[in-house]
């Protein structure tokens, strides 16, 4: 027991240096018109959307690029004025995830359930060490959950049910995570079942 808990220590302790780091460089390296590149490349790769959400709305034809903080689905934050919240989620939207996403360094909020995204998650997301709700349920995304689903210290919400992942549960979320959804997948392991009831 006392074993797990140093453990659990160690790794939180080791994730947050991480993160500090990371982050420490995202601040001198990226700004607003960061992130709004970083979502016009998420806009290149959508294949598919009906309703015009993004091809309507989101639009670098703008003299200011803080614009981008007005965009359907995208919340900044007061202070730094970065992007803090994508939400997507619901807008029948068919297409792929850039790696350009983990550009996004102060997003703390990550929404887009139901939609037709598909391929596997690219691996630079894991820059992305503020992020505390990761919701990318019902959707096509394939291939094993990324191991670097482990290393988000302040992560307490993640759902990634109702896909096509395949293969192990990754024990190391569990002891990040408060809420956990993994159901409607081909995966195994022994935290499956203690997850899937964790959250019913």
């Amino acid at each position: 027991m006392e074993r797990s808990h140093f453990y659990r220590c160690f790794l939180s302790l080791v994730l947050v240096q991480y993160c500090f780091i990371a982050t420490s460089t995202a601040l001198k390296t990226t700004n607003i018109a960061t992130d709004q590149s970083t979502l016009l490349a998420l806009k290149a790769h959508i294949t598919s959307d009906p309703y015009q959400f993004l091809s309507k709305n989101w639009s670098s034809n703008s003299a200011t690029s803080s614009v981008v903080c007005d965009w359907i689905g995208v919340k900044c934050g007061s202070k730094h004025q970065r992007v803090t919240t994508l939400n997507i989620s619901n807008t029948s939207l068919t297409g792929t995830l850039p790696p350009e996403l983990g550009n996004l360094s102060f997003v703390v909020s990550l929404d887009i359930e139901s939609n037709y995204f598909h391929g596997n998650l690219p691996q630079e997301l894991s820059r992305l060490c503020r992020l505390r709700f990761i919701r990318l349920s019902f959707n096509n995304f394939t291939r094993e959950i990324p191991m670097w689903f482990g290393r988000f210290p302040e992560l307490q919400f993640l759902s990634l049910s109702h896909n096509n992942f395949s293969g192990l549960i990754i024990s190391s979320i569990s002891d990040l995570s408060k809420h956990l959804d993994f159901d409607g997948n081909s995966l195994r392991g022994k935290f499956l079942n203690r997850l899937e009831t964790s959250v019913a």
